[in-house]
Parts: C-alpha cells; structure tokens; sequence
C-alpha cells in the first residue's frame, strides 16, 4: 500500500538553518512525498485558500515541518491555519475534508531534550507544548501521530545532522507504505525515540 505524502514545510529563516533544511532536502528524496515551501511560494502571505485545500486534498498524509518558535508555529504556518483550514471545509457542518488523513508535526527545537520536561526550563514536553497543533487536527477528523522532534540544533554535529536526516526519510518512507504502529508511536513524546518499536517490518 503506497500513499502520497504532502509535507507543509515553513522556515522563514532557511538560509540560517542547519537541520530544517537538510531534513526537506531529506524529505524530498523519498518517493510519493511532496515538499511544499509556505516561504518560498507567498513570500507576501498572501495565501491562496483554494489552491492550498486542494493541495491537502490530493494527499494521504499531512506533515507539518518548522522550526518550534517560541513553543508555537512561524507566522506564516498559523496564517495558513487560519485562512485554509475554514469551517464547512476543515471542520463543522459539512466541514469532512479532511477526515481520516494522519497528520505528523516534524519540528526542530534549539533547546536540548531535557529542557522539555516537567523539571526542565520549559516544564513541559514538547508532546504538550503541542497540545494546539494536536487540537487542530483532531477538531479536523485527523489522526495525530506524534512529534517526530530534533532536539539541540544549535549543537549538534554534521554526523548527527545526517542521521537525524536519514531517520526522517525512514519515518516518511513507512508513512507511506503503512508501516508505523500507532499504538506504539502514540505511546511516546516523539515518534523518532525508538523506530525499532515504531516501524513495522515490511
């Protein structure tokens, strides 16, 4: 069983980045995924609701990658949220469309694992600190499967850069073909702790 990948990638600071950008580049080497660049294509915001509904549409499996500004979303992603995921389409009365899609938040965090937790500076887990990000897209009829989260950017090395790259492309090539468990992803605060236990055998 194949299925299509839309990945809504937003980074407004891509020329800065190390690890979001090496990850799209990660994701667009995997066959059935498509990288679609918020900053890239409305650099103006000036989002097209339609074209980006009929975009989601067209997908299997909704990924949210982008930096963890701030415990939230960069600015243009939350525009996104707000002018293409409207009722009647993404949710209320008649608002279907997007029912039964799985959707993955694939996120990078300057700060290390252990300032995400309940005695770190943080004080909570990124699994709660994405508590929003999670509402929407159950309210949308939407199956969440967790973070897939890089920790400590700012610090990690090249090599570290690449595995985390080639976990990704692993993470999204079992996306694809069926093979994550959902029990087990669900059971942790990021789906990428333990691939053994996440991924299926195919």
């Amino acid at each position: 069983m194949s299925r299509s990948i839309l990945v809504v990638f937003a980074h407004p600071a891509l020329q800065k980045s190390r690890v979001g950008k090496v990850l799209a580049h990660a994701a667009e080497q995997v066959d059935g995924v498509h990288v679609h660049d918020l900053y890239e294509i409305y650099p103006d915001f000036d989002i097209i609701p339609g074209a980006e509904q009929r975009l989601l549409e067209a997908h299997d499996i909704i990924v949210l990658q982008y930096p963890f500004y701030w415990y939230s979303v960069p600015a243009l992603l939350k525009e996104w949220f707000d002018l293409v995921l409207q009722h009647g389409w993404a949710y209320g009365k008649d608002g279907h469309r997007l029912e039964g899609k799985q959707c993955l938040a694939a996120i990078t965090c300057g700060g290390g694992a252990k300032a995400y937790s309940s005695k770190g500076m943080n004080r909570f887990t990124i699994r709660e600190l994405l508590a929003p990000v999670e509402q929407t897209a159950q309210l949308c009829g939407m199956e969440w499967l967790g973070p897939f989260a890089v920790h400590g950017t700012h610090t990690l090395s090249d090599t570290e850069v690449q595995q985390y790259a080639v976990d990704y492309r692993r993470i999204l090539e079992a996306l694809r073909d069926d093979r994550i468990d959902l029990k087990q992803a669900n059971r942790r605060t990021h789906i990428n702790l333990d691939l053994q236990a996440v991924i299926k055998e195919g």
